[in-house]
């Protein structure tokens, strides 16, 4: 399948990804299907929580695909550590939990996927390519789980428009934060945005760190979208 130029993660500027996994057999599984594809370059592999933290302090990446059970600490632990030192990188759970209690954690700290592991071989790459993209990617058996549990609470929420939900937040947005996530909307990234801007990476995250509290989003997907929706891009 031809993949189109527009779209993030191409051979010549591949997704940078982060494995996180204490099973040495599934890290390499799932590196061996990442390093199969040129529009990914697999940056690093952590084997616990610590590792995991040091090596997200050394990288810059795109997307962080997390086992929860880290030996040492818990995937959750890593997604919300990810999130305060490069807030625009996407999550991806890879667990053998699959229940929904887990994976609705997972997505309220910021995290944009979950697969379950034994069911999702030869789509990891895949995954990553989505929610860099701006999109989801969730375990098809899940997600029908995920579906039916929430059914209730959506039913809530159909009369409220999104609009209403976060009406004013735009408007306390500076226009340096515009500016950023016009740029973070653009596919670009910290370290990037800060080169173009002339101000540090630490800046740039700070700032993102603020429009999410604002737009009351976790997630890069969510904040541009919100923001397109509101017309706070242009």
């Amino acid at each position: 399948m031809t993949w189109p130029p527009f779209l993030r993660g191409q051979p010549e500027r591949p997704a940078r990804v982060l494995l996180a996994d204490d099973d040495p057999h599934m890290c390499r599984v799932i590196a061996q299907e990442l390093l199969a594809d040129a529009r990914i370059h697999l940056v690093a592999q952590a084997h616990s929580l610590r590792e995991g933290r040091r090596l997200l302090g050394q990288h810059d990446i795109d997307v962080m695909l997390v086992d929860l059970n880290l030996g040492d600490g818990t995937g959750f632990d890593l997604i919300e550590h990810m999130k305060n030192v490069h807030p625009v990188a996407e999550a991806v759970v890879v667990s053998a939990m699959e229940d929904e209690e887990h994976a609705i954690r997972a997505f309220e700290l910021g995290a944009s996927g979950y697969l379950v592991k034994g069911s999702w071989f030869g789509n990891f790459a895949q995954a990553v390519l989505q929610v860099i993209n701006g999109g989801a990617t969730i375990t098809p058996n899940l997600a029908r789980r995920l579906l039916r549990r929430l059914g209730g609470r959506a039913d809530g929420l159909a009369g409220t428009p999104a609009a209403g939900r976060h009406a004013g937040h735009g408007e306390q947005l500076s226009e340096r934060e515009r500016e950023i996530l016009r740029l973070v909307a653009s596919g670009f990234t910290s370290g990037e945005i800060a080169k173009r801007l002339s101000i540090s990476a630490q800046t740039v995250n700070t700032h993102i760190k603020n429009v999410y509290r604002k737009l009351q989003v976790r997630t890069r997907a969510q904040a541009v979208t919100l923001a397109s929706q509101h017309g706070l891009l242009y």
